[in-house]
């Protein structure tokens, strides 16, 4: 379920919504420029929750927040088919690293909890290979898919902030931060999980290696997650698979083209640019401290204050919950009570029901049925006729 929902589908819904309202999105600039600053900080603050989770399906949920930053980027450049090729791309590695993740729990016997996990490399060999593909594809390392769609979005904001595209600067930085912090999160995954000392209590049952229905699915997705950014790069360069379905902004093709003919020359022509060093560096960060531990409790409590910051995950669910959320209630009530209870129910509903009752009852006495009541009525009605008749007569 995580799989499917959190890498693949729902959550990827409005990336694909937005990409095929391409023609209407290019008209507002404004719109691309909210665009590609939401995406920006979704980017860079959701990916930097990432690195300090324990739960290790949470760093992958986390992680599905930024990579969707990464796709907005693109859709707020105008980068439309890029932004669709870093959707693919990422649906298979990220379904990977959710289904290792899966793989790693019921080896664990249902234990999430990284700082209770430690060594497991040598109790699940094909976990730990499919898990360590997946992670260098998400953190946009060459030759592995996420590096040819991840490297596209960072051209696409490069050339929105040559263009001139309010709020681009910002999604430049966020980009290339993200790149780093990317990396961090997900080496800092592999290192606790897969490496150091066990710590997890083996005297009754040993962690193994899960079952060919859980192991040949992490095979047959890490394979795309090697070879496929390499195998779609220029049908997504070109945009000749959305010919009229998807239609980019401005004509970023030409400078991609003139870049890197091929995939190779872009995979050599990556080691001479920042994102690269960035993803190594962040895999080094995550080495680093993890070899280090104490190291970063002493770093953790000098910046005490930004780390319950984080902890508390910026504050947001508060805002919900004590804000938002009875704030929303209100409306709720205000709109149920006037508008459903007062005005549809009330003077619509059964306001015409009891002017149908009034009007019933006051029909159903001129109804009695006797027959000096109707002569009443009738000879009544006749003066009324002589009456009115007269009048037209005298007038």
């Amino acid at each position: 379920i995580s799989a499917l929902i959190h890498a693949a589908t729902m959550v990827t819904a409005g990336i694909f919504m937005v990409a095929r309202l391409s023609p209407l999105y290019n008209q507002s600039s404004i719109a691309l420029s909210v665009i590609i600053v939401v995406g920006g900080i979704n980017c860079l603050f959701l990916g930097i929750l990432g690195i300090i989770q324990n739960d290790i399906k949470r760093v992958v949920a986390y992680s599905t927040l930024s990579q969707l930053g990464y796709m907005a980027v693109a859709l707020g450049c105008g980068a439309y088919s890029v932004a669709i090729f870093h959707l693919v791309t990422h649906a298979f590695f990220k379904g990977l690293l959710f289904l290792a993740a899966g793989s790693v729990i019921v080896a664990m016997h249902h234990e999430q909890d990284m700082t209770k996990m430690g060594g497991l490399a040598k109790y699940l060999p094909i976990t730990y290979i499919t898990m360590l593909i997946g992670s260098l594809s998400l953190a946009g390392i060459p030759p592995f898919s996420g590096f040819f769609s991840k490297d596209m979005v960072i051209d696409a904001a490069v050339l929105a902030y040559k263009s001139g595209l309010p709020g681009s600067s910002f999604a430049v930085f966020t980009v290339y931060a993200s790149v780093l912090v990317t990396a961090i999160y997900s080496f800092r995954l592999i290192f606790m999980t897969f490496h150091g000392t066990e710590r997890f209590d083996s005297s009754h049952h040993k962690p193994h290696e899960s079952p060919l229905s859980i192991t040949l699915p992490l095979i047959l997705m890490a394979v795309p997650s090697i070879i496929l950014g390499w195998l779609a790069f220029k049908f997504f360069i070109n945009n000749t698979l959305f010919v009229n379905s998807i239609f980019n902004g401005y004509d970023y093709v030409n400078d991609i083209q003139n870049k890197a003919l091929d995939q190779i020359s872009l995979t050599l022509e990556a080691f001479k640019s920042i994102p690269v060093y960035l993803g190594l560096s962040g895999i080094l960060i995550a080495w680093f401290a993890h070899k280090n531990p104490n190291l970063i409790k002493k770093f953790v409590q000098i910046i005490n204050p930004i780390f319950r910051l984080l902890q508390k995950n910026y504050f947001m669910d508060d805002l919900y919950i004590k804000l938002l959320a009875p704030f929303g209630r209100f409306l709720g009530n205000l709109f149920w009570n006037l508008g459903d209870i007062f005005i549809i129910d009330g003077i619509f509903v059964n306001g015409s029901a009891k002017l149908i009752k009034i009007y019933s009852v006051v029909c159903k006495r001129l109804q009695s049925g006797y027959i000096n009541v109707y002569a009443s009525f009738m000879i009544f009605g006749l003066i009324m006729l002589i009456t009115f008749y007269t009048k037209l007569i005298f007038s």
